[in-house]
């Protein structure tokens, strides 16, 4: 037989028991044989309980219901083996105790893997700041200059063309930021559009210019306005004005901190004594209004002197920070992530094929040792894998031998199989009488 091979035992069945069938436990009752001898497994006589391996002894959960949750056992959620896995992930990258002692420099290969984990603890905890950052507004305030501008085209009555034969005046709106912290290489120098018209007259105009805020802003009512000194804010701060002014005159329900009894002042505003907080943003969505557009008034002079001539303005605005951009794109890049993980996968394949090395110089070390207690040490093991992998309950080698079958079970075991047999015969001739 070839070393580290064993045949499988044949496993003999016992005369006068149906394929699968169990034996009863010596000195049970008799009687119709019930779910304790043909449902579960009982344990064979002359098997001590011991020898019976506890998986062996569970019934086998219902369909649907894993193993962990048949043993009352938590079931973990997927975050949970997410993290697990990537526990186990980095226990894959630890070389064993055995190999670092056989081999002393694999000792820099571990400091290098203390590092890593310091270096992904810091990574990790500097992209949850950024996370917390980038849910606060970041704003910055500055110049947006405006410059209006107008051209003539008199009319010339030997223009080929329609467009050339009718007097027009254009209208230029150009804009830009005066720092030029927001330029990048694709930016141009100015933003805007222009406005053509036929017409030979100086022509005024307003200009409405409305303000894209984020998040949105809105006018408050004026009664409103002048209660929480507010102008202009979005929905967030005039809710958080409105709390405060609640706080500072006490207008809060000391038996009931539901609900807000008014003030004068509350109930003209709110037409109401008293509300609850939870009515607070419905009643709010009347009181806010759209915010004033910036006005600007311009003339457009026809006249050929005004040409040249070219209105400026000075407009505050909060623009994005410039830094909050840098951050988000830091967060969405993935381009380190595959090489990081194509690494990671070459790391964990050396240190496989590292183990299996060491296995290997484990199994020659044995052998060349003690060849003929390896190998019979090695037949034992898998005699029980054997015996675990084909679920083989009892003891095959005692089963073989005829004295087996010569124990007081025996008889009882007979009559119950022939019992079966009566019982399941009785029930067909049953069913064929009934038949249609």
């Amino acid at each position: 037989m070839t070393p580290g091979l064993q045949h499988p035992p044949a496993v003999v069945q016992r005369p006068g028991m149906p394929s699968g069938a169990r034996m009863p436990h010596q000195g049970a009752p008799m009687g119709p044989p019930g779910s304790p001898y043909m449902g579960s497994p009982a344990v064979r006589p002359g098997l001590a309980p011991a020898g019976m391996e506890p998986a062996r002894k569970r019934a086998a959960p219902p369909p649907g219901q894993s193993q962990a949750q048949s043993q009352g056992q938590p079931v973990p959620t997927a975050p949970a083996r997410s993290r697990s896995a990537k526990r186990r992930k980095m226990a894959d990258k630890i070389l064993p105790q055995r190999i670092r002692e056989l081999v002393p420099e694999s000792q820099a290969y571990m400091d290098l893997l203390a590092f890593e984990r310091k270096l992904d603890q810091t990574i990790m905890r500097k992209r949850v700041d950024i996370q917390e950052a980038l849910k606060r507004p970041m704003k910055q305030k500055r110049k947006l200059r405006l410059y209006i501008s107008n051209t003539f085209n008199p009319a010339k009555p030997d223009a080929e063309d329609s467009d050339g034969s009718i007097a027009s005046w254009e209208l230029r709106v150009e804009g830009k930021l005066l720092d030029d912290w927001h330029r990048t290489p694709t930016t141009q120098e100015t933003d805007g559009f222009q406005v053509k018209r036929p017409g030979d007259l100086s022509v005024r105009c307003t200009l409405l210019l409305m303000l894209d805020y984020q998040p949105p802003q809105f006018k408050l009512d004026p009664r409103l306005a002048r209660l929480l000194g507010l102008h202009t804010q979005s929905r967030s701060a005039i809710v958080q004005a409105l709390w405060q002014y609640v706080k500072t005159n006490r207008l809060q329900d000391s038996h009931d901190k539901e609900y807000i009894n008014g003030d004068k002042y509350f109930q003209q505003i709110f037409d109401c004594p008293r509300l609850k907080f939870s009515e607070i943003p419905q009643r709010l969505t009347a009181l806010l209004l759209p915010p004033d557009p910036i006005v600007i008034n311009h003339v457009i002079s026809v006249d050929p002197s005004d040409q040249k001539k070219t209105a400026c303005y000075d407009i505050d605005v909060e623009v994005e920070e410039p830094l909050k951009g840098q951050m988000s794109s830091f967060l969405l890049s993935t381009a380190n992530q595959q090489e990081i993980s194509a690494l990671d996968s070459k790391i964990h394949e050396t240190i496989e094929s590292i183990n299996q090395l060491k296995i290997q110089r484990d199994f020659m070390l044995s052998f060349s040792r003690d060849p003929k207690g390896y190998i019979q040490d090695l037949l034992r093991s898998q005699s029980r894998d054997l015996k675990v992998m084909t679920d083989v309950a009892g003891n095959p080698e005692e089963e073989r031998r005829a004295e087996f079958y010569h124990q007081p079970w025996s008889q009882e075991a007979v009559s119950r199989y022939f019992y079966c047999k009566i019982q399941q015969r009785r029930q067909e001739l049953e069913q064929s009488l009934v038949g249609p």
